[in-house]
């Protein structure tokens, strides 16, 4: 899973891969974005990103194999779009 964010100082995208790349910093303007935990905003970025590849390759495979059930979409996706959501209004966003 490629996780893309933007940065609130210069506007532009960035992969997830690239902030944990820089050390915690934007790619692009270079400025730090949790100066005071870098190093928890990085391991943070790099187990979402592990985590996600490794739920998108479960749901990949258990919709593969075509059981006789539906998984509810709202069990998996209302909690990650609530910390998302979070995410966003915080500083304003």
């Amino acid at each position: 899973m490629k996780i893309e964010g933007t940065c609130r100082s210069c506007g532009r995208t960035f992969l997830v891969q690239q902030v944990i790349g820089t050390g915690g910093h934007c790619p692009w303007c270079g400025i730090p974005f949790e100066p005071d935990y870098a190093v928890v905003l990085v391991d943070a970025l790099r187990d979402a990103e592990d985590s996600g590849s490794t739920l998108e390759n479960a749901l990949e495979k258990i919709a593969d194999l075509e059981p006789r059930f539906v998984l509810d979409p709202g069990s998996v996706l209302d909690r990650l779009r609530e910390h998302l959501e979070r995410l966003a209004r915080a500083q304003g966003g």
